[in-house]
């Protein structure tokens, strides 16, 4: 039986400037039923829209129409992060976690017939992982299925000084998938570089990092800062303290997002599309 990618409603908080039909409010003229004032005839030639009571009292006489703005499309970016880090769970590594999140919202995408572009970094954007934002959705789509069987290296994610570059010229939604494990500094030196978009930061954490941990025993962890792994022997009171350094590290999270008045989607173990719709709902002004 095909398993069918659930979608999620989104909307954006601003005007689209695009061009081609959509589902978001747009400044563009065109076919829509949201009403944007008048126009003569000779200036706006739609015989279709003619306002008859706004001719009449025309002193010139002159013909007026009515004008609407049509609904249009917007640029949407997945963001994803390639890094080590990201390669943590075993059978079920955050990285296919990842990858669920970006099918769904691909396909949401879609369905809204907005333009999908897909971007890839660890301690460089990834040529191999870049597909610029398009309404034809195949390019991005062969990535984020091939998200599926990606194994991270030994790698970092310095390259996100980088990700302003290869976002478009229009203000676009920037869905940031990654756990995060990010200095601060460099994480909020990203978002101020991203002001002009609107971010969704999507915060995959594994409770098998921090919460699911044994008791006694030999485990390896992930520093929730730096992202490095460490080997350790673990007894109550260091699980303890791990756990009090990732519930830090939230909060941390929390307050560099919020700072950009963004507040941060997390997703432990599995992914909601019905809690993203809640979070638009909650947090994006429509």
């Amino acid at each position: 039986m095909t398993q069918v990618t659930p979608l999620f409603d989104y909307h954006i908080g601003w005007k689209s400037k695009g061009k081609h039909p959509g589902h978001h409010k747009s400044n563009q003229r065109g076919m829509g039923i949201e009403f944007a004032g008048h126009a003569t005839l000779l200036s706006y030639p739609d015989p279709r829209r003619i306002d008859i009571r706004q001719s009449i009292r025309d002193p010139l006489g002159e013909i007026h129409v009515k004008i609407f703005n049509q609904r249009s499309a917007t640029p949407v970016m997945i963001v994803c992060d390639l890094s080590a880090s990201m390669n943590f769970g075993g059978k079920n590594k955050k990285i296919n976690l990842a990858a669920e999140v970006a099918q769904s919202i691909a396909h949401s995408v879609i369905d809204r017939h907005d333009a999908l572009g897909v971007v890839g970094f660890d301690d460089e954007i990834r040529e191999d992982w870049l597909a610029p934002i398009s309404f034809r959705s195949q390019h991005a789509m062969t990535l984020i299925n091939e998200l599926k069987k990606f194994t991270s290296t030994n790698k970092s994610n310095r390259a996100i000084k980088d990700l302003y570059q290869y976002m478009p010229r229009e203000r676009a939604l920037i869905f940031f998938i990654s756990d995060f494990h990010i200095p601060e500094v460099d994480l909020e030196n990203c978002l101020s570089n991203l002001m002009r978009h609107h971010v969704v930061p999507i915060v995959l954490w594994d409770k098998k990092e921090y919460i699911n941990l044994p008791n006694f025993g030999i485990v390896t962890i992930t520093d929730p800062e730096s992202g490095k792994k460490d080997t350790l022997f673990l007894r109550k009171e260091l699980k303890e303290k791990i756990i009090d350094s990732f519930e830090k590290r939230r909060a941390t999270i929390t307050k560099s997002f919020m700072n950009f008045d963004i507040p941060p989607f997390f997703v432990d173990e599995h992914f909601d599309a019905n809690k993203m719709t809640e979070y638009f709902n909650q947090f994006v002004g429509a």
